[in-house]
């Protein structure tokens, strides 16, 4: 499970949030999430400015088996997303915890990072998931 990076935290839904140096929350979603969907052909991304709550909806990935919807792990408004996946969503499928992201949170309550998954917890959450 070394392949999950440490400074990460995770919604029980497989999606990621990374704090970056200026204080933005990156989203993305989990390695194990886009081997579950498969190759993905289609992200449905936020618009710059849509104003997200943590624990709704906010994109829409599909893939060849399903479609599946994108968790915000922290409210807030959205900032930034990423251009590539409209032309490219395959990027998800090559690149989950780096180029694959969706998009970019300035988070309204820092605190609910708190309530979401280590990396140490959800290795341990997605490896007891096929129990």
């Amino acid at each position: 499970m070394s392949d999950i990076p440490g400074d990460l935290k995770f919604l029980k839904s497989h999606e990621w949030a990374r704090v970056e140096d200026n204080g933005l929350i990156r989203v993305g979603i989990s390695n194990h999430a886009q081997e579950q969907l498969g190759d993905l052909v289609y992200v449905e991304l936020p618009e710059v400015g849509a104003s997200v709550q943590a624990g709704s909806s906010a994109a829409t990935v599909e893939s060849v088996k399903a479609a599946s919807d994108i968790y915000s792990p922290v409210s807030g408004e959205v900032v930034e997303v990423n251009e590539i996946l409209g032309d490219k969503p395959e990027t998800i499928n090559e690149d989950a915890y780096g180029e694959g992201w969706l998009f970019v949170v300035k988070a309204s309550d820092r605190g609910e990072l708190d309530e979401l998954l280590s990396a140490d917890d959800y290795a341990e959450l997605i490896e007891h998931e096929d129990d």
